[in-house]
């Protein structure tokens, strides 16, 4: 007979404590280095909700959470950068443009459907195009590594190192529920905004297992913030200023979000589902 080698998954508790060891030892790291940041920029408000304190707060996260990958994932752990979704590079533009698309689309559609079915309208703000593409670009320019951090933490080392344990769909969706507790201190959070958020988490996870990787993943995470931040709705509760237009999220918020953006709304719960229908198709052959 011939002898059939049995490959055993690591053990769930072992990989549930890696994961957990790395969240939130990145988190406290984050929260020193921030601080030691903050004291040497001269920014002594401490306050992460301001352009500075979100770009200090972006660079001390990605520092502390790229070291303990390094430290852990690949040290320790033996993780490759392939199992990371890093490589390969080739694709990692390809992958990034198309990320862009799929969450820039469905914010586009979840802005529609308030304005279709909840009332939701712009008004004429001041400024001029000019003030509003410079606001715009400079805005996503912050979002733009917040997303990558955002994709670090929830979907790098931990969901790999899950992902070994108990399968690929059971990490994401685990780690999904974690992104959504990270933002239940957002402004105007609600019930259903975490849910979403939840959603957006597992739409993300997805993509994390399409072509381009976590490329993919960055593009969508910050392709949806950067349209809802440039139609001027909040992103998961967080307003950004931006000029010339005026977004009026309409009711009901249950519908629309309200305060907390589109997010906050069944008009996102239908967007998210459907993109991450599109992802899940694109992904399938790593998740089956």
């Amino acid at each position: 007979m011939t002898a059939i080698a049995v490959v055993e998954r690591p053990s769930v508790l072992r990989a549930v404590g890696w994961a957990v060891l790395y969240l939130a030892t990145g988190f406290a790291l984050t929260l020193v280095l921030y601080a030691v940041l903050a004291r040497l920029s001269g920014d002594r408000s401490f306050d992460p909700a301001t352009p500075r304190g979100l770009i200090l707060q972006t660079v001390a996260g990605l520092v502390s959470y790229g070291f303990l990958t390094w430290a852990i994932g690949i040290k320790v752990l033996r993780v490759t950068s392939s199992e990371l979704r890093w490589l390969p590079l080739d694709g990692a533009g390809r992958g990034f443009g198309l990320g862009l698309l799929l969450g820039g689309l469905p914010a586009l559609f979840a802005i529609g459907l308030s304005i279709v079915a909840g009332g939701a309208r712009f008004l004429p703000d001041s400024g001029g195009v000019a003030g509003y593409l410079s606001q715009v670009g400079l805005t996503a320019l912050v979002l733009l590594p917040a997303a990558l951090l955002e994709e670090v933490m929830f979907r790098g080392l931990g969901q790999v190192v899950l992902a070994r344990a108990i399968g690929r769909l059971p990490a994401i969706l685990l780690l999904s529920i974690t992104f959504a507790c990270a933002h239940l201190l957002n402004p105007n959070g609600t019930m259903l905004g975490m849910v979403n958020i939840a959603g957006a988490g597992v739409l993300l996870g997805v993509a994390f297992y399409a072509p381009g990787g976590i490329w993919t993943a960055w593009g969508a995470h910050l392709g949806w913030n950067v349209t809802l931040a440039a139609s001027d709705a909040p992103v998961s509760g967080l307003p950004f200023r931006i000029p010339l237009i005026d977004y009026q999220s309409g009711s009901p918020d249950w519908l629309t979000g309200g305060a907390f953006g589109p997010e906050g709304g069944l008009v996102a719960t239908v967007a998210i589902s459907l993109a991450t229908v599109a992802a899940w198709r694109w992904s399938r052959k790593e998740l089956a």
